[in-house]
């Protein structure tokens, strides 16, 4: 209630600090997006995605350098 939205505004009713709060959300917000997916794609990169025992077959892999990363960067 009450606490929650004074702790998100800043104020009793929105001011320039709950402009400014929101702003530099969303200002940064799709920077770590950004850098939580690259860092997603370099741990599918260097693990694999279904290797959950962590094991060394090399039996019906697809290198993921280019046919993975066209198909992220296609977005399907």
């Amino acid at each position: 209630g009450k606490t929650i939205t004074i702790w998100l505004w800043g104020n009793f009713s929105v001011s320039k600090a709950t402009l400014m709060r929101f702003f530099s959300l969303h200002f940064i917000l799709p920077f770590i997006m950004t850098m939580m997916i690259f860092i997603h794609i370099i741990f599918l990169h260097s693990k694999g995605s279904n290797n959950p025992l962590g094991s060394n077959s090399n039996m019906d892999k697809i290198p993921f350098h280019p046919y993975f990363t066209m198909k992220d960067l296609l977005g399907f």
